[in-house]
């Protein structure tokens, strides 16, 4: 499962030779990601790079800010429990699939 503050398909979802096999979720205003402390406004350096590629983050998100997620994995089993975590705000240091492929693993025992 994916959750999202976008409010709008963005191309990646539309564009997909294949159709996603997971639920999106949306998190409008990014209301639980900053129950958790995993919100940050773009600076504005980047909101203007943004720009020039044609990235309209306040319409996209559908409430006028420039604020994303951290990305970030959680990992949570059917009672409830987290089981692994990994949130960075640096969205270029992101977990390696293979890594949550293991942890599933392990979960369903294999």
């Amino acid at each position: 499962m994916v959750v999202s503050p976008q409010v709008t398909r963005t191309r990646r979802e539309t564009d997909e030779p294949k159709p996603m096999t997971f639920e999106v979720l949306r998190d409008l205003g990014n209301r639980v990601a900053e129950q958790y402390g995993l919100v940050f406004t773009l600076p504005e350096a980047l909101q203007a790079i943004y720009a020039k590629f044609g990235i309209d983050l306040p319409t996209g998100n559908g409430d006028g800010t420039w604020r994303l997620p951290v990305p970030a994995r959680f990992v949570i089993d059917r009672d409830g429990t987290i089981r692994a975590v990994d949130a960075d705000p640096d969205y270029t240091r992101r977990p390696e699939p293979a890594q949550t492929v293991e942890i599933l693993r392990r979960l369903a025992g294999r």
